[in-house]
């Protein structure tokens, strides 16, 4: 399993979600970094078969109209501390992974993880 972390996620998710043991690769390590634009960022996931998680509503539209990313993970939560982000991915992440093989959009917020048809 392989995911792509947008610019507006701290690569510090990044490297906590690789230190899990997964591959992953945040828009900073791009050659655009964080002025990757959207397409290139799905083109990117779509090639490198990544899941895209981001808080970027664009990427729903996208996924619902063109069907890319291929997969997303949406960060529904508002505006959050970085720590209170990581610690919802801590909380959530093993559920994220065991549903991501049955489930192309994933929305997490504050409180639920909803795995949409």
């Amino acid at each position: 399993m392989r995911f792509l972390v947008d610019a507006q996620l701290p690569s510090l998710l990044a490297t906590w979600i690789r230190e899990k043991g997964y591959e992953v690769v945040h828009t900073d390590d791009l050659p655009n970094k964080d002025e990757t634009e959207d397409q290139e960022i799905r083109m990117y996931a779509d090639a490198n078969n990544c899941i895209v998680i981001s808080k970027d509503s664009d990427f729903y539209d996208s996924y619902l109209i063109r069907n890319s990313p291929k997969k997303l993970l949406l960060i529904s939560t508002g505006n959050i501390k970085n720590r209170q982000l990581l610690d919802l991915f801590r909380k959530n992440f093993s559920e994220l992974v065991k549903l991501f093989p049955f489930y192309s959009l994933i929305e997490m917020n504050n409180t639920e993880i909803i795995a949409h048809e």
